[in-house]
């Protein structure tokens, strides 16, 4: 009786400590780890978004950059922050969707170590080709490579990089192999891609649109769900025959594992209502992005397994392992 009756006090006691904490947090500032360099899209994403949960939480949310190896370094720190909700991370697909299976060395578990929170934004690649190339549409690209396997020069940001899966993607889609050309940044590839150094380039609106109002690079595709409101005669990926081929880069908002419920929900609450916001709609129209507005909890956690067994088939079927 005395086992039953202590039992219950200490489930009691648990219940009234976790409401109490839902209750009053956050008391203090919060720490956004945002594994990339400060400067950016990553950074002004995250103290834009930052700014807007802080103004709806009460409490500064502090941005806490972390570079290094393409983002695993941070993360990895991350993985040993105290489950309390004062300590966030600015994960991506890069660093919980594919570096888990690109690389021998990395030591944390996504779904293991971390509770997804809440998604933020999905951006397209665009398959972009120099204002010279022969290729006009895509069709010509996808007819001349079979034609010619390995004759295409197929740019990327790097090795393992969210342009360098794309375009994997694309070749497994069409049934077409180029040769990859891989670089230290878009900026590098962009530079190339204009000269005619390299044929085509998956890239991101935000690089590639100086290029694109010069009239230097020319859109063949748009990788997202629907065409990009600033190229309106360009194609998705799917409406050229591609549907496979379809991706979008993602970053959303994750705690420790351990975390307690009622403050996962909180912080699921203030990004949703911050991706409402109409700072981060224009933002997000002026780069063809999508805010992931309601992907909270389970349904994000549904999400990131989805893209998680994705493209471990991609990095498989092109036989990709990074030291």
């Amino acid at each position: 009786m005395k086992g039953s009756f202590r039992t219950g006090v200490a489930t009691l006691s648990l219940v009234i400590s976790t409401s109490s904490w839902a209750d009053t947090f956050p008391s203090r500032p919060i720490t956004w780890v945002v594994p990339y360099t400060p400067g950016g899209v990553t950074d002004h994403t995250s103290r834009m978004i930052g700014k807007l949960m802080a103004d709806d939480l009460g409490q500064p949310v502090v941005v806490d950059n972390r570079p290094g190896a393409g983002g695993q370094l941070g993360t990895e720190q991350f993985k040993r922050a105290t489950p309390d909700g004062y300590t966030l991370l600015y994960g991506t697909q890069g660093t919980l969707a594919t570096s888990p299976w690109l690389y021998k060395n990395v030591t944390y578990k996504p779904m293991e170590d971390f509770i997804p929170v809440h998604g933020m934004l999905a951006s397209p690649t665009i398959l972009v080709t120099g204002a010279n190339n022969r290729f006009k549409t895509i069709e010509e690209l996808v007819a001349f490579a079979k034609a010619n396997p390995g004759k295409v020069n197929m740019g990327s940001a790097g090795i393992g990089t969210g342009s360098h899966l794309a375009g994997e993607l694309f070749q497994n889609a069409a049934g077409i192999k180029f040769t990859h050309v891989p670089y230290k940044g878009s900026g590098p590839a962009l530079n190339d891609l204009r000269g005619g150094a390299i044929d085509l380039l998956f890239d991101y609106m935000v690089s590639s649109t100086p290029h694109l109002q010069a009239g230097a690079i020319r859109p063949l595709a748009v990788t997202g769900k629907e065409r990009v409101a600033a190229l309106p005669d360009t194609p998705t990926i799917a409406e050229a025959g591609f549907p496979e081929a379809q991706t979008t880069s993602w970053a959303g908002i994750f705690v420790p594992a351990g975390t307690p419920e009622p403050v996962i929900a909180r912080l699921a609450q203030s990004m949703d209502k911050a991706l409402a916001s109409e700072t981060v709609r224009t933002y997000a129209r002026e780069f063809g992005s999508e805010p992931l507005i309601g992907l909270s909890q389970d349904k994000f956690s549904d999400f990131v397994r989805e893209e998680m067994a994705r493209w471990k088939g991609v990095v498989e079927k092109a036989n990709l392992q990074l030291d």
